[in-house]
């Protein structure tokens, strides 16, 4: 006689499946730069620009004064520096259904990722401004980004470079003096010795992988294992050559990679001659352009009606940007309609979908890529900056809304919407006060 058997899989259709209460945790960024620029204030009715000036230092006399002679005396010479504010912002639609039936309570998850948005866009934006520093070291005196090899990597001996460079220029120091010309007796203390806390610094924000490459210095571990008591800042490892290091995985870097190449057509605007188009991939979660093609061989476009069909890597994760130029060194991006449809930068072929294949039309917005790496070398910039190197010019705080009430625009209140706006721009204070490293590194963030 067969036994009957009940199988689970029978009754599937009973189950009621466990969801856990608590959603699980995301990944962690340290957010560090945007706390070090100063906090500059744009009065509301005045424009979008501030403006900040500095009066130069006078030459000092070469020889003393003839008898009689009054000096032929110094000219005074004004430098200006200015940022313009701009207004970043973002938002979260909900619907109502959406809203009731699901187990987790997303108008609130909303409220918590947007403010994630904002912090992280603000450290975003900070490490773009920092990039367009004009002071650069390369490890191992390399000439440029694209001639760093993988062995290139961060050392004690391109900090003490770096640091000394720094000294030498004058940048002011975290915790130093504020004179201009400071004159301290010899026989009264200073912060200095009174703590090592008070330490005059730098600081340097570093990418986690590089840093690796520096802890596997010993006489570098040594410092740092010392210095680990007087930590001062958030994520801070340790000081070395007079720089306090803050590492953060926000830090930008880049990778070379081959050439994206497109073929003319007939579909556009662009005028008979020689073109060269640049892709670059860009991170979704963060914007960053991390992904940098080599620039493409040389493209005839016959005019008037001239077009470039280009098809983008795929790659998921990443969304695309096309420039397009005459010369090797494109500074524009390209016109196209499967770019977006609104904002700043409507109409441009910027964030394209992962295998795309798009037509550039014309010439569009002034815009420089970030410089290629050497195809297959990832190169991480080192951010070493003194006081007042830059700043953070506020026109309107940081603002939320929360918007849960029908209105002429949602009568049955069928929408859930959360968002954040702010108005600001950061300032290069000055370029003198702050430098980059840019290096390779030994390690990878693949694992295995």
């Amino acid at each position: 006689m067969t036994t009957a058997v009940n199988y689970q899989a029978t009754f599937n259709s009973d189950v009621e499946n466990y969801i856990q209460d608590k959603t699980l945790p995301l990944t962690q960024r340290q957010l560090v730069a945007y706390q070090f620029g100063d906090m500059l204030r744009l009065p509301k009715g005045r424009g979008l620009t501030y403006t900040a000036s500095r009066y130069d230092r006078v030459n000092l006399p070469f020889a003393p004064l003839s008898e009689g002679v009054p000096p032929v005396g110094e000219a005074l010479n004004l430098t200006q520096v200015t940022a313009t504010a701009q207004q970043w912002g973002d938002t979260i639609t909900i619907t109502d259904v959406a809203d009731m039936t699901i187990k987790h309570p997303l108008f609130q998850k909303a409220i918590e990722l947007i403010s994630m948005s904002l912090a992280e866009t603000l450290e975003r934006n900070t490490f773009n401004n920092l990039l367009a520093g004009t002071q650069i070291n390369y490890v191992n005196t390399r000439g440029a980004r694209a001639s760093l090899v993988a062995g290139d990597v961060l050392n004690p001996h391109e900090l003490n470079r770096a640091a000394a460079s720094l000294y030498t220029i004058g940048a002011p120091q975290f915790m130093g003096q504020q004179e201009e010309d400071a004159k301290i007796a010899a026989d009264k203390p200073t912060m200095a010795s009174a703590s090592p806390k008070g330490k005059s610094h730098y600081v340097a924000l570093i990418h986690p992988l590089p840093e690796q490459d520096l802890r596997e210095n010993a006489t570098i571990v040594t410092a740092w294992s010392y210095s680990d008591l007087n930590r001062l800042y958030n994520n801070e490892l340790g000081e070395w050559a007079g720089i306090r290091f803050c590492r953060s995985n926000m830090v930008p870097f880049f990778t070379g990679v081959a050439a994206v190449s497109g073929t003319a057509g007939t579909a556009g605007t662009l005028a008979t001659g020689t073109y060269y188009v640049q892709v670059t991939g860009s991170v979704q979660q963060n914007g960053y352009e991390q992904r940098i093609y080599q620039v493409s061989s040389s493209i005839s476009v016959t005019g008037p009606n001239g077009s470039i069909s280009v098809t983008v890597p795929t790659l998921a994760g990443y969304t695309f940007n096309v420039y397009v130029g005459t010369t090797t060194s494109p500074v524009n991006l390209g016109l196209s309609t499967s770019g977006p449809t609104s904002g700043s930068l409507a109409g441009n072929a910027v964030s394209i979908a992962s295998g795309s294949t798009i037509v550039i039309t014309g010439t569009g917005t002034s815009r420089t890529p970030p410089a290629a790496p050497a195809t297959g070398v990832t190169v991480y910039p080192t951010f070493i900056i003194g006081k007042s190197a830059y700043g953070q010019v506020v026109l309107d705080d940081a603002k939320f809304t929360y918007l849960k009430q029908a209105d002429k625009s949602d009568p049955l209140n069928q929408l859930r919407i959360v968002g954040w706006k702010v108005m600001y721009g950061t300032l290069i204070e000055n370029q003198n006060f702050f430098m980059r490293i840019e290096s390779a590194s030994s390690f990878s963030a693949s694992f295995g």
